[in-house]
């Protein structure tokens, strides 16, 4: 969260107290005699030293913290800070918590939709993880493999909370700081962020949540159209999305950076009415059908047979057809599926929570197990 507190907003101040305290009891939990100075919970807590002092002074004079004071600390009030014994009961205690120090809900935060469910990954801990990793939605098919070969490189990172939604709710998920999750506030601070789209990279830098140029590409993908067993439509190129009669699985821009890269493939094979063919007319005739979560929609669609063909990344028909579905592939060719263009970006957000822990990821997807594991499932990896 961005604390950008006024001495006369309560709910900004409640806020803060509840960061502060909350980190010294995950710190207590972590290392029961350690100490932790006012510049890491200013830098947690993204607030300024003058009003993390009163702030914090009032919780010591709560009972909730103890403070090691020291006139070298300027231009913080104390050297470091710990949670007491009734500052560890209230946190433990979650309706008194609540009570005292209520959880507020930041306004307008992104939505992620009940149908993401399966793309939060060990929420239990999405505060208290060793790594948190925001990475690009259609890579859900590979994490299991590849956090399995990371952590067997590095068994003392052992919970990583990670997250495969789409790169742009992320992002707008990481500005906002949280997003709302079936009522809840899901507030992970992620350590990496990953995104099918150079721009939402420059966005983070816009937004301070990134050091310019501090991302790099490390892989691939390209487009394929997803058909049902048989291609009964007779789909042969991207042109044919344009037929009236040809329904299609559209990915919805606002929600899947996969949209614009298809968007693309659409003008160069037909110009700038193909596009609007398909993403306006077709979808207000009703036969382009805009999806949330593609990689489950359009092949669920193929499957039940309400559309003939879905744009989707060639690593999904992969997928698709290794879980058994019964689905063929028509390819735009090498001039048009955008495998020239289709980068994936990572980095390291400038206030990671254990930017030790995100740079040995960072530098493990370029690693000869990590490569062969995303080439196993289709990608392309980054040479």
């Amino acid at each position: 969260m961005c604390f950008q507190v006024d001495k006369q907003d309560k709910e900004s101040r409640v806020r803060l107290r509840r960061c502060i305290i909350e980190l010294l009891y995950r710190q207590f939990m972590d290392f029961p005699y350690a100490l932790l100075d006012l510049e890491s919970i200013a830098e947690h807590c993204e607030v300024e030293a003058k009003l993390l002092n009163w702030n914090i002074v009032y919780l010591e004079k709560c009972g909730y913290v103890e403070l090691g004071k020291s006139i070298e600390a300027l231009p913080f009030v104390a050297c470091s800070a710990s949670i007491t014994a009734p500052g560890i009961d209230l946190v433990e205690d979650e309706e008194q918590l609540n009570a005292r120090f209520p959880m507020v809900i930041p306004q307008r935060l992104p939505e992620i939709p009940d149908a993401r469910a399966d793309d939060l990954h060990h929420v239990d801990f999405t505060n208290e993880s060793d790594l948190s990793l925001f990475m690009a939605g259609n890579q859900f098919m590979v994490m299991e493999s590849l956090l399995r070969a990371f952590k067997q490189q590095y068994p003392e990172i052992r919970r990583i909370y990670y997250q495969t939604l789409p790169p742009g709710l992320s992002l707008k998920q990481i500005i906002a700081g949280g997003a709302m999750f079936r009522g809840k506030v899901v507030d992970s601070r992620p350590d990496v962020y990953a995104s099918v789209n150079g721009p939402a990279m420059e966005k983070l830098v816009e937004a301070g949540k990134l050091e310019p140029g501090a991302y790099s590409c490390y892989l691939h993908n390209r487009l394929s159209l997803m058909v049902p067993e048989g291609n009964p439509a007779g789909i042969e190129s991207v042109l044919d999305l344009g037929r009236g009669s040809v329904k299609v699985s559209q990915p919805d821009p606002a929600n899947e950076d996969i949209g614009f890269h298809i968007i693309d493939m659409y003008e160069e094979a037909g110009g700038r009415d193909l596009v609007r063919k398909v993403m306006e007319q077709k979808r207000a005739g009703g036969t382009t059908l805009f999806t949330r979560v593609h990689h489950r929609e359009t092949p669920l669609r193929i499957e039940l047979g309400t559309v003939d063909v879905g744009p989707v990344w060639a690593t999904e028909i992969q997928h698709a057809r290794a879980t058994g579905m019964k689905i063929d592939a028509v390819e735009p060719g090498e001039r048009l599926d955008q495998r020239n263009r289709v980068n994936y970006y990572i980095a390291r957000l400038k206030n990671a929570p254990n930017p030790e822990n995100a740079e040995k990821f960072i530098n493990f997807l370029s690693s000869p197990d990590s490569r062969e594991i995303y080439s196993r499932f289709g990608f392309v990896p980054h040479k």
